[in-house]
């Protein structure tokens, strides 16, 4: 595609904590002969866009195009308009929002050094062509006119801030009077590569009134029950120049919002938005240039006749995933631990997946990688992968490294990755393949793998093992690096794994000299685990802890034949922890996993399901509606309270409680294993997943004396139906058969 590069901007000026600048408004007025037969607008708006033809808002979704280093990518969209031209006069309207080209509120991380920052602009291109094959092309360029628009401060972290008594009426609208309006400017053009989004766009999925209000801190604090990602529409008869403020937060302290523990950014900026009313019936308003992550708004600025449920709305944002699967049961528990998984996985995916949506909005590598393999079993994430793969490629730097966050400014290298973030460039290529079958996402991140290796060859030490970057997270109660299990162990270990994968990567592409590297790295390493961190003696792994064993487990550092000695091992270290689970985020990815392949899904489901501190079910005794940071004990605080890293237990109640197993060998997409654990605790389950084929669809009922377990199935699929130990199907004894759609009535021995 010919894409347009000729950046244009009202000022040179850019937003600052100290010096507000407003967003531009531009708009350009053209005149048609005729109806057009064809017209594709193409639109690069950095940081953000909002596009108006003719008076009609046509921006595909919030915060277009996308969220991208200017540096590494700069997107664009298209548009057909031909349909929305006139004969006669047209307008285009574009209004321009900071977004990472001017990210001052991410001075943590280095944003408000990036060497990018600038004032907003825009490039554009509209070739029209009429009936008899001639083209008009409209071209950005200073016959643009420009003028501030009511939003005087706008930051992607922090919020917006809008006077509705600097509205200009009809000015996306032909023949509007824009004679007072400034010419645009030139403005540079950014350094990265120009490409088409191919991201989902964000969308509002949702609508939601408060379900109380009540007298707070000078407001009303309006609480809407769950905690979610978006913004608020505010809806009011204000009185003119009255000042709306709203600060939106996930916890309270004593009755009141508290905001400490995502306070990243100046006093009075942490996710607040303020509207100033022009004195109207009826105004409304919603950010166009933000989002927050919050269940609690504290609203300031209005009277008790104002604060009425109609004055907000919540508008739950997201990208725009569409429903890949799904897990049900009798337990209201594990429902709603199903629940909170799939709200915090969509709250933290805004093109890609983020840490959290409240705080950082930061796509960290280790959060998404954890989270691929329920995310795919939940969503159809994949065109949203494959585009953040494109920056994560971008980000790698001439060594191979990976930074923690993509995208960057350059922050990221000397602390927050390490082989545990660094692997999502290989897990979402992976996952992705795994359970959709298309070998394309992994043709186009081979060569990063194979850097990586590289990279990875260069830092084994002296004993032949890795040791950098960030380890385990997050462990029940303690500092987050502090963990028991060693970092040389995690780190080899998903070296170990990252070089498992990308030799079976390779092997599916041909790549033989590839394939041969990275099996040989992996054995190298395998061997230098086996002989420095695991005792033999007690088949235990170097930190004597439920992460390493179960990683040592799962990941197969042991043989075959020591895998139940260690296994025993674990659920004794399980067992020493009062039957509690005591893992961070790598540990927690694996575990359950484990002791379902060993039988022990009764334990895994109650590690999870307890009530009593550390679990799972301990978050939904004090009142969480969506996945914590991390496991603290009563009296502490969560440091955030939606995260998704924790997730997978998504995964662990579709494939080992309904028990599908997709692709179970690698080998065909179109292969299932059916694989069910009968919870003792649970009348009934069922999980479904749309496959390349179709619908899978899983449903176990107990019934009088035995259990009913009825499948649904694409007729192309092929695999077996595996009962657990203990089980057989009624009607030949068997405890395992050719899968099927059907009923089937199995009994226990």
């Amino acid at each position: 595609m010919d894409f347009p590069i000729n950046f244009i901007s009202a000022t040179q000026s850019h937003c600052t904590f100290e010096h507000y600048v407003p967003a531009p408004c531009l708009r350009k007025e053209f005149i048609l002969n005729e109806t057009p037969v064809s017209a594709q607008l193409v639109i690069c708006g950095l940081g953000f866009y909002e596009l108006y033809l003719n008076g009609e808002k046509i921006t595909k979704g919030k915060l277009a195009p996308y969220i991208s280093a200017p540096d590494d990518l700069i997107y664009y969209d298209t548009y057909q308009i031909a349909s929305k031209l006139n004969k006669g006069k047209n307008a285009i309207g574009i209004i321009l929002g900071n977004g990472m080209l001017n990210s001052f509120g991410g001075h943590i991380w280095d944003f408000d050094k990036a060497k990018w920052t600038g004032a907003p602009k825009v490039a554009l291109r509209l070739p029209i062509e009429d009936s008899s094959g001639k083209t008009f092309c409209i071209e950005s360029d200073e016959s643009f006119k420009v003028s501030p628009s009511p939003i005087y401060f706008d930051e992607l972290r922090c919020g917006e801030y809008f006077d509705a008594r600097m509205e200009q009426p009809g000015w996306t609208k032909p023949e509007f009077d824009d004679s007072e309006w400034k010419n645009a400017i030139k403005a540079p053009v950014p350094k990265g590569e120009p490409c088409l989004c191919g991201a989902e766009p964000i969308v509002i999925t949702k609508r939601m009134k408060p379900v109380s209000i009540q007298e707070s801190e000078n407001g009303y604090l309006y609480d809407f029950g769950v905690n979610c990602a978006g913004i608020c529409r505010l809806y009011v008869n204000g009185n003119p120049g009255q000042k709306i403020s709203l600060e939106h937060g996930e916890r309270l302290e004593n009755g009141k919002l508290d905001l400490k523990n995502i306070q990243f950014v100046p006093d009075g900026y942490v996710q607040k938005d303020i509207y100033i009313c022009k004195g109207v019936k009826g105004e409304t308003y919603e950010p166009s240039f933000t989002y927050h992550g919050f269940r609690y708004v504290l609203v300031k600025g209005i009277t008790e006749e104002q604060a009425v449920p109609e004055l907000l709305t919540y508008l739950v944002m997201n990208s725009d995933l569409k429903e890949a699967g799904g897990f049900e049961c009798s337990d209201p528990i594990a429902n709603t631990l199903q629940t909170m998984v799939r709200r915090s996985t969509l709250s933290n995916f805004y093109y890609f997946p983020t840490d959290c949506p409240h705080r950082e909005k930061n796509g960290w590598t280790g959060d998404a990688s954890l989270s691929a393999e329920h995310t795919l079993l939940n969503l159809k994430p994949e065109n949203s992968y494959r585009e953040w793969l494109k920056n994560i490629r971008a980000a790698q730097n001439e060594q191979g490294a990976l930074p923690g966050i993509v995208p960057t400014a350059g922050w990221g290298y000397a602390w927050g990755n390490g082989p545990a973030w660094d692997n999502v460039l290989i897990n979402l290529p992976y996952y992705t393949y795994i359970y959709r079958g298309d070998k394309t996402i992994l043709s186009e991140n081979a060569t990063a793998i194979f850097r990586y290796l590289n990279y990875i060859s260069t830092h084994l030490n002296s004993e032949g093992l890795v040791k950098l970057g960030l380890g385990e997270w997050c462990t029940p109660g303690r500092e987050p690096d502090r963990p028991k299990v060693p970092l040389e162990f995690t780190d080899s270990v998903i070296c170990m794994d990252m070089c498992e994968k990308s030799s079976f990567i390779f092997d599916i592409l041909h790549m033989d000299l590839q394939q041969q590297f990275a099996q040989g790295l992996y054995c190298k390493l395998r061997r230098s685990i086996r002989e420095r961190l695991i005792d033999f003696p007690t088949m235990t792994a170097a930190g004597n802890c439920q992460t390493a064993q179960a990683m040592a487990i799962f990941y197969n550092v042991f043989e075959p034949s020591e895998k139940q000695t260690a296994f025993t091992k674990l659920v004794n270290l399980i067992s020493d922890f009062d039957g509690h689970m005591d893992t961070g985020i790598l540990g927690a990815r694996v575990i359950f996993h484990v002791l379902s392949d060993f039988g022990k899904s009764e334990l895994a489901y109650r590690m999870i399901t307890r009530p009593d501190y550390p679990s799972y079910g301990n978050w939904i005794e004090r009142g969480a509606t969506s996945l914590w940071e991390d496991f603290q004990p009563e009296g502490s605080k969560a440091l955030s309270r939606n995260h998704h890293f924790f997730g997978d237990i998504s995964s662990w109640f579709i494939q080992c409680i309904a028990g599908i197993h997709l692709n179970p060998h690698r080998t065909n997409i179109n292969e299932v294993n059916i694989k069910p654990s009968f919870i003792q605790a649970l009348d009934y389950a069922k999980a479904f997943h749309i496959a390349p084929a179709g619908k899978i669809s899983v449903t176990w009922k107990r019934d009088v004396g035995y259990i009913t377990l009825i499948l649904e199935l694409p007729k192309e699929m092929t695999g077996r139906i595996i009962l657990p130990n203990g089980y057989v199907f009624e009607d030949d004894s068997l405890n395992t058969k050719s899968v099927k759609s059907g009923n089937f009535r199995i009994q226990k021995l």
